[in-house]
């Protein structure tokens, strides 16, 4: 079956950014969205999260939000190396920073101020156009014959190959990657039931959430086409409302 949205299976070589301008433009989702970035320090394995919270062009400083665990603080005023990475739309974004760093308060909440990156690594890991949901509330179900009771949630974003749902509390007990599930979504377009295979899952600290990245699993016709109509719907609206960006 043909579709505007097949084509994504194998990963696309990565590309090294260097120009500011293109450097702030893959940084800014990254703010707007709230995307967790993972951080780890120079030889040692624990990993941390934290959030690009500000980005000043003019002073060339963009400022995280607190580590957790938070005694990655340590580590960080140490001014040991530090590797940052988050996911965007299917992208993976990262860079090294081995700068000093200087804490600050953004609304009466401590930042720690890093040198914006010179060069960001932008590796686009699937084709398939991933819509955001931020501004639908989509109800979504995750069940099956290894979860006791289904769990809810509400999707983040969809493309034409999976999605991305979160779910409230801790759920890495309950739920392993590579394990195939049922979900059942309420799009705008109509409701879906399908299968879906969970390729990761993540902790968002801040909220109290768990970030399931879901890949759909042998799709019925129906519901393919269904998803196919939201997506290019959201993603037409997207490039309209971005028009008049610099960025977009």
């Amino acid at each position: 079956m043909s579709s505007l949205f097949l084509g994504d299976e194998g990963p696309q070589p990565p590309k090294v950014l260097t120009a500011p301008l293109e450097i702030y433009a893959n940084l800014r989702p990254l703010l707007d969205n709230n995307t967790p970035l993972t951080l780890r320090f120079h030889e040692r394995n624990q990993r941390y999260q934290s959030f690009l919270v500000e980005m000043n062009r003019e002073t060339g400083w963009i400022a995280l939000d607190e580590l957790i665990p938070n005694d990655g603080e340590r580590l960080l005023l140490q001014g040991e190396p530090i590797h940052i990475e988050g996911f965007y739309e299917g992208a993976r974004l990262s860079w090294t920073s081995d700068q000093q760093v200087h804490t600050g308060e953004i609304d009466g909440a401590r930042c720690y101020w890093i040198p914006t990156p010179t060069t960001l690594t932008y590796h686009q890991r699937r084709n398939a156009y991933r819509a955001q949901l931020k501004e639908i509330a989509v109800a979504a179900q995750l069940g099956g014959s290894t979860v006791r009771k289904a769990l809810e949630g509400r999707l983040l974003d969809i493309s034409a190959t999976g999605c991305k749902l979160s779910v409230k509390g801790d759920q890495q007990a309950i739920l392993q990657t590579g394990q195939v599930y049922e979900m059942i979504a309420k799009l705008p377009i109509g409701a879906i039931q399908t299968e879906v295979e969970l390729r990761h899952v993540t902790i968002d600290e801040k909220s109290g959430t768990s970030i399931c990245g879901l890949r759909f699993h042998r799709l019925s016709g129906l519901t393919q086409r269904q998803i196919e109509k939201l997506v290019y719907q959201l993603q037409r609206d997207a490039r309209r409302d971005n028009s008049a960006s610099p960025f977009g």
